[in-house]
């Protein structure tokens, strides 16, 4: 039986946060990398789709449709994930509005609420990376239903998420037509397949259907015996360099190009989850090593270290000294003590009152 806990599988983040710091960085190192190299660091942005399949396995497994019980329990457990990440990220986006001046009340609004995340024009205010907040959060909201729904189809369920994404690109174009959609909410289709929930919603659900294998057992398609991580691991890095293969020249994304884009969010998502089942499974010098201390707590400040590798924090490390890694080991101790210091504690603080609210209402 596969374990109840997943060591593996918070290491793993750190990883994922150091392939999006590789592929933010990577233009400091084009010219002292083979060319092979420099196109793989251009499509280590894939480094947020393992976070993408990760989160759908661990809602899934965790809550499964629990919080579909009653209104009060979605509420809960809605309240708990936002406890997650808001407050790190309100005060980090707080301390540069108050360094750099607040931005119009229009911004502000939108990245305070991370609405900006649906805007091809917005999206990339405030703290940049948060963008994949606002994909993270749709999910969020989503999540019970889909895992409820796929209990009972998982071609309903694949329909159902296929009607979200025309249902998304409609608003965006009727918006279009009626007035121009000025602000670029869901428009065009590349940044809805390429920035929202609607678009890339394979990644989450090929972590949903783990958490059906792992909990049922009953699999249409059996794993194999063996070599289940390595599997996973060369067919992960094989998607990358598929998809690198579309890059037109080596400062451009293999993603810019249909074929690129459909492998990054179809194809790699089946990958990744092949490669998390053989953490979850097997024993590896691999499995040990995600799941030591160091890459646990790695694993653990990883989102602070994701808020701060780029933009605001990063620039004002720089001011302070340009390390030769560009920063890279200053900004994970920073991380580190930030998750220690802020917040763990924060996020244990809300989750406790979250729950207490749920003893006092029963």
């Amino acid at each position: 039986m596969p374990r109840r806990t997943f060591a593996a599988l918070t290491g793993i983040r750190a990883i994922a946060a150091t392939m999006v710091f590789l592929y933010h960085h990577r233009k400091y190192w084009y010219h002292q990398l083979p060319e092979i190299m420099s196109r793989f660091f251009n499509e280590f942005h894939t480094g947020v789709s393992l976070f993408f399949v990760l989160s759908g396995f661990l809602i899934a497994y965790t809550y499964e449709d629990k919080p579909m019980n009653d209104h009060r329990s979605y509420t809960r457990y809605l309240l708990i994930r936002l406890a997650r990440i808001f407050p790190i990220y309100l005060l980090l986006l707080s301390v540069k509005y108050i360094d750099q001046g607040f931005p119009n009340a229009t911004i502000t609004f939108l990245t305070y609420t991370l609405w900006h995340g649906f805007s091809d024009r917005y999206n990339l205010h405030g703290i940049p990376q948060a963008w994949s907040l606002t994909v993270e959060l749709s999910f969020y909201t989503l999540a019970p239903l889909f895992y409820y729904l796929s209990k009972k189809s998982i071609v309903k369920t694949v329909g159902f998420l296929l009607l979200l994404l025309l249902v998304t690109l409609g608003i965006g174009y009727g918006w279009h037509a009626w007035n121009g959609n000025h602000d670029l909410f869901f428009y065009p289709w590349f940044f809805v397949l390429n920035g929202t929930f609607s678009g890339r919603f394979a990644e989450f659900f090929a972590g949903i259907l783990l958490a059906h294998y792992i909990q049922h057992q009953r699999p249409s398609i059996p794993f194999p015996q063996r070599y289940r991580t390595w599997i996973g691991v060369v067919a992960s890095l094989g998607c990358i360099y598929f998809i690198s293969l579309f890059e037109k020249t080596i400062y451009q994304h293999g993603t810019d190009v249909i074929g690129g884009l459909l492998i990054r969010n179809l194809l790699l998502p089946v990958c990744v989850a092949w490669l998390l089942y053989g953490l979850i499974t097997e024993k590896t010098w691999f499995e040990w090593l995600l799941s030591t201390r160091v890459m646990v707590l790695l694993g653990n400040a990883s989102f602070a270290f994701y808020l701060f590798h780029i933009n605001y924090v990063n620039a004002l490390t720089y001011k302070w000294h340009l390390f030769p890694d560009r920063n890279f080991t200053f900004l994970w101790i920073l991380a580190i003590l930030v998750y220690l210091l802020i917040e763990k504690p924060l996020y244990l603080l809300l989750r406790k009152m979250i729950i207490s609210e749920k003893a006092t209402e029963n």
